[in-house]
């Protein structure tokens, strides 16, 4: 692994990987301290219920953004492991978050509409960037081994990939593309310039297009019905 390939997985790490972590932390936090001081309750659970996948986010946080513990993960050669394993609890908690919004839509239990939107868009945000980070860190073995010598067959094929003359030389998707790929395929509900190859890129694409499915045809459409 050479010191450029691990500048180059730092800088996505610290000044694209991080920012979008912190704004799901941000999200969160505001619905938590919104429902304890509108005393909004999701389904069974308090406004504490928000601030479950703030724990491993922030850890995240810390291991993206700053150098000592990220170098020192590469470094023992579990970096990505560990950000797996993180993504894994985040994406965990953030499918109990939906259950119990949709559990107290079926309820009756949401008669605000703007409780319901932020509850919403909340969920909607947490999935579409919690999935970019797991495109970004599964795709050809992760952001390292993709700017390798000699990097694995891709798992997504990106228009840049099949047509050289309208991409810079050695071109490699970064985590924005990523982030891109995951907020089309939350609207449209399937692929739309890029496509999955693999078979655990269409897995991990069919779950996130079942669950935007969900938030945005259920939740937003009864969130409209309490507006009007």
């Amino acid at each position: 692994m050479s010191s450029d390939e691990l500048r180059e997985e730092e800088r996505e790490s610290r000044w694209e990987a991080s920012p979008a972590v912190a704004i799901v932390i941000g999200l969160q936090l505001l619905l938590a301290i919104v429902s304890l001081t509108q005393d909004w309750k999701t389904w069974h659970f308090s406004w504490w219920v928000w601030l479950i996948p703030v724990v491993p986010e922030t850890i995240l946080l810390i291991l993206l953004s700053w150098s000592r513990p990220h170098k020192r993960l590469v470094q023992m050669g579990i970096r990505r492991k560990v950000g797996i394993v993180l993504l894994a609890v985040v994406s965990l908690a953030n499918a109990l978050l939906v259950v119990g919004v949709i559990a107290s839509l079926v309820e009756g239990q949401e008669k605000s509409g703007a409780q319901l939107l932020l509850k919403a868009v909340t969920v909607w945000a947490t999935n579409v960037i919690t999935y970019g980070l797991w495109f970004w860190d599964f795709d050809r073995g992760g952001p390292v081994t993709r700017v390798g010598a000699d990097p694995p067959l891709p798992d997504f094929l990106f228009p840049q990939m099949q047509s050289r003359d309208v991409a810079p030389p050695h071109w490699t998707p970064e985590l924005t593309d990523y982030m891109y790929v995951s907020f089309t395929n939350s609207i449209a509900f399937s692929p739309t310039d890029t496509l999955p190859l693999t078979r655990w890129a269409k897995l991990l694409m069919l779950s996130e297009s079942t669950i935007s499915a969900v938030t945005i045809l259920l939740v937003a459409a009864r969130a409209v019905n309490i507006f009007k």
